[in-house]
């Protein structure tokens, strides 16, 4: 079953793929709810170092200490995608819009569509990206370990990503 804590994990992967450090109003700090407008955070274009082709991202999330959990919105165009990563804590994406693929190291690749929820055990290898013909936008999250939520590895070549 999809728990919100899942939920929370996913959001908080993109914002820390893209680098991002989106603020946290003093009032989240002291115990206030916090409301993030839509839009008040400027979209991110995804690193070359961790993405292939063409990757937007939208922070959504990043709890504030002792809270773990991060999480963006990750539009990849046609055939863009991450490289080969690690979650300590593993991540939950959920597909929003388009087609996609993932893949664990050693696996077939998988295609997944609007409303498919992913889950990725900690430290499992993957990769995750839009197929060669159809963009595809997913909500990632996943939770920090000692401050870190990823580790990347090398990129997924154009023979893996074909596969």
């Amino acid at each position: 079953m999809f728990t919100r804590r899942r939920l929370l994990v996913i959001t908080g992967l993109a914002v820390l793929a893209a680098g991002a450090t989106p603020a946290v109003p003093a009032k989240a700090r002291n115990g206030t709810m916090e409301i993030n407008r839509s839009g008040s955070r400027p979209s991110g274009k995804g690193p070359a170092e961790y993405f292939t082709g063409s990757v937007r991202v939208d922070p959504l999330m990043q709890a504030p200490d002792p809270a773990r959990v991060a999480g963006a919105s990750v539009t990849f165009e046609p055939g863009a995608r991450t490289a080969w990563h690690t979650h300590p804590l593993g991540q939950t994406l959920i597909v929003t819009s388009g087609r996609g693929w993932v893949q664990v190291w050693g696996g077939r690749v998988e295609e997944v569509h609007p409303g498919d929820v992913v889950w990725f055990p900690p430290g499992e290898k993957h990769w995750h990206g839009a197929t060669p013909t159809t963009a595809m936008t997913h909500i990632a999250i996943q939770e920090r370990l000692d401050g870190k939520a990823v580790d990347w590895m090398e990129k997924v070549s154009d023979e893996q990503y074909r596969a």
